[in-house]
């Protein structure tokens, strides 16, 4: 990759220039890399192309001369230098990073497009990075190297040359085959019969075929690095199930590190060295309870090598790798050459049988009662198993007594016709003897001895499914090809043929197996899962050729390799998952050695891997892992069959035989087999993953990685949205969609964040809510502003836990932009029926008239789109969510029927912990001709209907004569809005005045300076500044003494006096009865048509408000939001 493409420069007639052929146009050149490569259009910095200068600005002179060559662009195929090979996130492409940003755009031909060239980089550029990129090998491979890297120069890349053979077949079929095929297989087929144990075969590896195909459809979907699986997953559905799901597959690979570890002590154990056991059962009972105690001890210990190892030097594993492999495929080999043998030549392995049933012979030589030596008749051991001493007239067991000893071949061979005997399961509870029921037997009378006798019984209950889990373990493994993508030389062809192949390989050896077991070996050895009856061999061993050994010594090694793999796997799953910032308390596991490697995770590994340890068991621990392994299987059929239904432009896998039902079916097969296999292991694993699953989202994944539960969302939000407005909600279904107005304060910081949680308070999460807020200006220049503002607001909802949407305007002035708010925010159906506001508190003090004139204009404008309106007054005394009122009361005060929405609120709050203790009151207002006694008795009806718990009063306003505080206070108001107008219009006055003296200043310089003369008409320019100033001053006066006269001689407007006094009476009611409420709901009167009387209507509201805390004006859509009917 060092040398450069260099296409040198051709002249019109298509010749290349000097000697050379024109096949030849295309050269290498020599030139040595230089490290660098400038952004011009894949130029590089190091070379020169027709003679160029290094001080050119331009990417090539046009040659003067018409005939003269023309260079073309060079492409530079240098090696990747922009980054590391992951992919980068926020980027559409492959290792698009901001270094090559620096660089100037000096080309003149794409001049238009040179501002444009930070975000849209030329497409030349784009395909140099492409062709340069290498997808570094993400395991352990690049530790490795950083361990033998001393000096300060890096080694070369070398580009990926693994083909599907050794880069995806033989590593799938290692961490398939493994220690259920050694140590288990033979048990389940005696278990669970021929038939049944290829219906447990056929199922988990239909199901793991069918993942394969979902996985290889998603794999040849893009680049998959590092994390296999979890990446894959997590780039499809979310970091919250791509969460849950990697940490259950990280689970998943350290128990089955544990099950591996487990099976290698039990190899060791009972067939290698049985002496080395620390822990003897001195009576049969106690044997499994020592057993378990040794598997503790020496799989702590054989947990801590392997873990020294992994941390000491991954390529010492990735070394043995190969071995461990061969050791893999002669055990097999050796298996089907053994099968062969016994068609002309079983091997001897005779099983000792008392009466039916089997005994364990590693305690005596000869399957005799009694011997004939020398002509006496003496007792064998086996005697003396049974009785109480070796004379011929000691007291024997019962069943020993009256049945006889038998052997019978425990390999009888392929043409023996023992297969139709191995068709049936033979199921059992703990401790039941294994017998032969073709053989004769006598019962005897103390059945209760049998479990001290030397017999060979069940060690577990059997049934299907406990198989199903136990078995499930030997098909996990096909992920193996998709976690060493990096490696391979063309990873999207390699994925799917090789896991694909390994599984139908796979597939293959345990259905084949399951019958040639069945075919060979005696139905009562098939059972004995330790082989006791054949002297302690490994059952599958005496089957093997040329020796038991080969199997022993090779399952020992590849279950050794598998724990070794897993334990290198498993922290770098870890490692991957915390690095990628989803979960935020597995942080600390992304760090390591200095050359990458996760110290930190490997601990941890170690740790829950000793937790499988101690269980001891390889039966119990196998359905564990089992459970994650499923899991982690059937979210990758999900994330297939959704991105494949959803059909997102960007599902385009090169891998074309999947399709949507087979990724269901797979996803089907996942869940019934994790609940057949163990029911309560499966509700654990699912309860892991939706505590993790819970925990990521409430944490808030900040993540976007364009995956299919985002597509999915996008797709029922539209359908939804789609069948909300095909018709208008009913009544039942009315709750407040809210849009809250905010205000900005200069910081920009939100002015009222107690609007917030007054919307919290009443939404508690259900409906609509739209935070809205305009800014004054245009878009192009207040874009970066309204950025800053959006995230305020959003950190404001954050904080007060308002769950909606923000929405920002930039708008020419506040009046627009909130019209255009109340008009366009929302979507379809899903549009807001209420706005919620803060009352303007200091309108009077603001000299600007516009704040209480966009406030009205505003209640005007929901009015005539058919919204509610809720104004809070006070909103900064308002309760925050931390907040408990006690005892206490929210006051409604129903004067006009306007939808209902006064009374529906109070409930809204009273659901939120904030307002739980409050209780509701209702006061209606009666007039002098009402009966309020009937009216009461309604009202409690009507609130009995709408099933509300609301104390009922009804308030009797006196129709008394306006009093003369009221024609004041009114008088005042109207005396104060003149004025206002005059001060407005003495205002308006002096800035045209002030502009009339800039003007004739103008005009009088330029008199001076001309030098023709003077006309007539320019004669009024001689007046001075005093002298304007001294009339001016003289016509204010008689001004302003006319305005004095006039505001002291008017008389209030009658309307206004009726409205005033209206004001006046109510508030003393509110107020009299409401002071000491937590809260108030009232009606808001409407603005008048007459827009003239627009500031009286803000006194009017002023004066009904006066002396209350806390108000909530409410008014109603014009629509009815409550009803008593079901």
């Amino acid at each position: 990759m060092g040398e450069r493409f260099v296409v040198v420069p051709v002249d019109t007639g298509g010749a290349a220039t000097g000697m050379r052929e024109p096949s030849d146009s295309v050269v290498v050149d020599p030139v040595p890399d230089t490290g660098s490569r400038s952004t011009r259009g894949g130029d590089s910095d190091g070379g020169t192309v027709a003679g160029r200068e290094a001080g050119e600005d331009s990417v090539f002179e046009p040659p003067e001369d018409p005939n003269a060559v023309v260079p073309i662009l060079e492409y530079n195929r240098e090696p990747n230098k922009y980054g590391d090979g992951v992919p980068k996130e926020n980027s559409p492409f492959i290792n698009n990073t901001d270094n090559d940003k620096g660089g100037s755009y000096d080309g003149t031909n794409m001049a238009l497009f040179e501002e444009e060239m930070d975000s849209n980089p030329m497409v030349s550029s784009l395909l140099n990075k492409l062709a340069n990129y290498t997808n570094l090998t993400q395991g352990a491979h690049e530790h490795e190297e950083a361990d033998e890297d001393e000096g300060p120069k890096k080694k070369a890349v070398k580009s990926p040359q693994m083909g599907t053979f050794m880069g995806v077949y033989l590593p799938c079929l290692q961490n398939i085959l493994g220690v259920i095929l050694f140590l288990r297989l033979t048990w389940i087929v005696g278990s669970a019969g021929i038939l049944e144990s290829l219906a447990i075969v056929g199922l988990c590896c239909s199901c793991t075929m069918l993942t394969a195909i979902s996985m290889s459809a998603i794999a040849t979907n893009g680049v998959v690095p590092a994390g296999g699986s979890y990446y894959m997953i997590s780039r499809s559905l979310g970091p919250e199930f791509g969460g849950a799901v990697g940490l259950c597959f990280y689970l998943g690979t350290t128990f089955a590190g544990s099950m591996y570890i487990l099976g290698t002590i039990e190899i060791l154990l009972t067939y290698i060295v049985p002496k080395a056991a620390i822990f003897v059962a001195e009576k049969k009972e106690d044997e499994g309870d020592a057993l378990l105690n040794n598997m503790r001890v020496y799989g702590t210990c054989c947990l801590a090598l392997m873990a020294v190892v992994v941390f000491v030097g991954v390529k010492y594993v990735n070394k043995l790798a190969l071995v461990f492999l061969a050791c893999v495929i002669l055990s097999i080999l050796a298996i089907y050459a053994g099968v062969i043998k016994t068609i002309f030549e079983p091997p001897d392995f005779p099983v000792c049988m008392l009466g039916n049933r089997t005994l364990q012979n590693q305690n005596f030589d000869k399957c005799l009662k009694t011997d004939v030596i020398d002509n006496l008749t003496v007792t064998t051991k086996l005697w003396t198993l049974f009785c109480d001493g070796p004379e011929l007239n000691a007291t024997c067991n019962d069943y020993f007594m009256k049945n006889n000893v038998t052997e019978v071949q425990g390999i009888p061979g392929l043409t023996s016709g023992v297969i139709s005997e191995n068709m049936w399961s033979v199921y059992g509870p703990l401790d039941m003897l294994v017998e032969n029921k073709n053989l004769p037997s006598n019962e005897g009378s103390d059945s209760a001895q049998d479990m001290y006798m030397p017999y060979v019984v069940n060690d577990i209950t059997t049934f299907f499914t406990l198989l199903v889990g136990i078995y499930f373990p030997s098909v996990t493994g096909i992920m193996a090809g998709s976690n060493r993508s990096g490696d391979l030389r063309d990873a999207q062809k390699s994925i799917p043929i090789g896991t694909i192949l390994a599984i139908a390989t796979t597939s293959f050896i345990y259905v084949t197996c399951v019958v040639l077991f069945g075919a060979c070996i005696e139905g009562v050895l098939l059972r004995d899962k330790f082989g006791d009856s054949v002297k302690g061999n490994l059952v599958i061993g005496t089957l093997s050729w040329p020796s038991p050994w080969v199997i022993v010594i090779g399952s020992f090694f590849s279950c050794c390799g598998a724990g070794l793999q897993s334990l290198t796997g498993a922290p770098r799953l870890l490692q991957a998952i915390a690095r990628d910032g989803i979960v935020p308390f597995l942080q600390v596991f992304g760090h390591g050695k200095a050359n990458g490697e996760p110290t930190w995770a490997l601990l941890l590994t170690a740790g829950i891997c000793e937790i499988g340890i101690l269980i001891a068991s390889l039966d119990a621990v196998a359905p564990i892992l089992s459970m994650f392994f499923l899991m982690c299987y059937l979210f990758v059929n999900l994330a297939c069959a959704v991105q494949t239904l959803l059909r997102t432009p960007n599902w385009r896998p090169r891998f074309k035989y999947y399709h949507w039902a087979l990724s269901f079916l797979g996803m089907s097969l996942c869940l019934a087999i994790m609940f057949i296999s163990s029911w309560y292991y499966a509700i654990v694993a699912m309860a892991i993953a939706g505590c993790i699953y819970k925990y990521i989202e409430y944490r808030g994944a900040e993540k976007e990685w364009g995956d299919g539960i985002h597509g999915l969302s996008l797709n029922a939000a539209r359908y939804a949205l789609i069948r909300l407005e095909e018709a208008p909600p009913h009544t039942k279904n009315w709750r407040p969609q809210l849009l809250v107005l905010l205000n900005m304060d200069s910081d920009p910081g939100v002015k009222h964040p107690r609007l917030l949680s007054l919307t919290t308070q009443m939404k508690a999460g259900k409906g609509l809510t739209i935070v809205g807020n305009v800014l004054e200006g245009t878009y192009l220049t207040k874009e970066a502003e309204a950025k800053m503002a959006e995230q305020n607001i959003k950190s404001a909802m954050s904080a007060e836990r308002t769950k909606g949407f923000c929405h920002v305007v930039v708008s020419s002035n506040l009046r627009d932009g909130m019209s255009h708010l109340i008009q366009s925010a929302g979507l379809g159906g899903m549009k807001h029926n209420t706005v919620l506001m803060a009352w303007p508190g200091n309108w009077k003090q603001s000299n600007d008239p516009q704040s209480w004139k966009n406030f009205i204009e505003t209640v005007r404008e929901t009015t005539a789109a058919h919204q509610a309106l809720l104004v809070a007054k006070n909103v900064d005394s308002f309760p925050t969510n931390q907040d408990r009122l006690g005892e206490g009361t929210i006051d409604v005060w129903w004067v006009v029927h306007d939808g209902g929405l006064l009374m529906l609120l109070p409930f809204l709050l009273r659901q939120h912990k904030v307002w739980r203790k409050c209780k509701m009151r209702i006061f209606t207002v009666a007039q002098m001709d009402d009966n309020s006694i009937q009216m009461k008795k309604d009202l409690q009806m009507f609130m009995y209907q709408l099933r509300l718990d609301a104390e009922v009063e009804v308030v009797e306003m006196q129709d008394n004569d306006i009093s003369a505080f009221t024609y004041e206070k009114t008088l005042v108001m109207e005396q104060r809005t003149q004025m206002l107008k005059q001060m407005h219009l003495s205002r308006t006055e002096r800035e045209r005045e002030a502009q009339l003296i800039h003007d004739r200043n103008t005009a009088s310089h330029a008199a001076i300076n001309d030098k023709g003369d003077a006309g007539p008409e320019h004669v009024h320019m001689t007046w001075t500044k005093e002298k304007l100033f001294m009339e001016r001053s003289r016509n204010r006066e008689s001004n302003t003494n006319a305005v004095v006269r006039d505001l002291f001689n008017m008389k209030p407007n009658q309307s206004n006096v009726r409205r005033m006094h209206t004001a006046v009476k109510l508030n003393e009611v509110v107020v009299n009865k409401s002071q000491g409420a937590h809260l108030v709901l009232l009606n808001m009167p409407g603005p008048p048509k007459n827009r003239g009387g627009d500031e009286n209507y803000m006194e009017f509201l002023e004066v009904l408000l006066e002396g209350l805390n806390r108000v909530l004006l409410v008014r109603g859509g014009g629509s009815e939001v409550i009803t008593i009917y079901s």
